[in-house]
């Protein structure tokens, strides 16, 4: 199960509504330690991605100008009660995380 990622779907007319809260840092590479005075290095979210049957319905590619813990949400047409989606995201440090969820 991921760590860093809640989602909630839900089918309502044909249209599911997707939310999801990630947990992550988003540095942004231009803010000092406060103690050391050094630059903390950049660590942000690059690409966010939301399947449905194996077909991508969102994709969303970012940078470091997203706050800490971001929250995405969004709309497709197509999916039913009981399907899957799959969301995952990619950041530039090289982690990731994905997590599968039942559209309601």
């Amino acid at each position: 199960m991921a760590k860093s990622i809640k989602i909630r779907a839900k089918e309502k007319g044909g249209v599911t509504t997707v939310k999801a809260l990630m947990t992550h840092p988003m540095e942004t590479g231009a803010r000092k330690d406060k103690k050391t005075g050094k630059k903390i290095p950049a660590h942000f979210i690059q690409e966010v991605v939301c399947k449905h049957k194996g077909n991508t319905v969102m994709t969303a590619e970012w940078s470091g100008g997203v706050s800490k813990n971001p929250y995405i949400s969004f709309k497709f047409s197509g999916g039913a009660k009981g399907d899957e989606i799959e969301l995952s995201w990619s950041d530039n440090q090289g982690g990731s995380d994905s997590l599968s969820s039942a559209i309601k």
